[in-house]
């Protein structure tokens, strides 16, 4: 699609994505946190992601199933000892790698008063480590999330409760987002978005109302 041309003034919200956008993390669709997990935690992975991810991962992302459940249910089957909450830190810390070129694009931001949100489908667990432990609820006005919220992206229902949180109109926002099927819901929804992927990297600061590198 299209890539949107936005003019800031005192209205624009920019809502940022989190994995694959503020955090770089997914390599090739691949999240590079596991690439150590057998070494690191001596069990095998494909155990883990079947059980962790079994019938899908909705149930988690949406908050209806706690995502410590799930992994103690994975570390009793698989023998565990350290336990889920070991193994939860240690995903959180490895899965924690913020994008150095556009976490500086979002102080920039800051520094011109544009107003800045996380919009992300995590569940309310990794919501807090992202919030907390990586620093990013003191960076925007507010962490959007599925898991606190019941409801996913790219479903109409996330974005008009953003909008209705806020109490702005769905035009003053700007989605960032890496999914394909984010964006065109969000531009259905009354948003403007920008689909951020390897391609279209050199193009966000334009895109932010920000002076390309040089």
């Amino acid at each position: 699609m299209n890539q949107p041309s936005v003019t800031f003034d005192t209205r624009t919200i920019v809502a940022w994505d989190f994995d694959g956008v503020l955090n770089r993390n997914i390599v090739n669709g691949r999240f590079i946190w596991a690439d150590r997990f057998e070494i690191d935690i001596g069990h095998s992975l494909n155990d883990f992601t079947e059980i962790i991810f079994r019938n899908g991962f909705d149930e988690v992302i949406t908050g209806k199933v706690d995502l410590r459940d799930r992994i103690e249910e994975w570390a009793r089957t698989v023998n565990y000892t350290e336990g889920a909450d070991a193994l939860i830190s240690y995903w959180f810390k490895n899965d924690a790698l913020p994008d150095t070129e556009v976490t500086m694009a979002m102080d920039m931001l800051s520094s011109r008063g544009v107003r800045q949100i996380i919009v992300t489908n995590n569940e309310a667990r990794r919501a807090a480590f992202i919030e907390r432990e990586m620093g990013f609820g003191n960076r925007v006005e507010h962490v959007f999330a599925s898991g606190r919220m019941g409801v996913r992206k790219p479903d109409p229902a996330f974005f008009k409760h953003v909008t209705d949180v806020l109490e702005v109109e769905p035009k003053q926002m700007l989605l960032v987002d890496d999914c394909p099927k984010n964006v065109p819901a969000a531009v259905r929804c009354g948003w403007r978005a920008f689909h951020f992927i390897d391609h279209t990297r050199d193009q966000l600061r334009k895109v932010l109302g920000l002076n390309p590198q040089n």
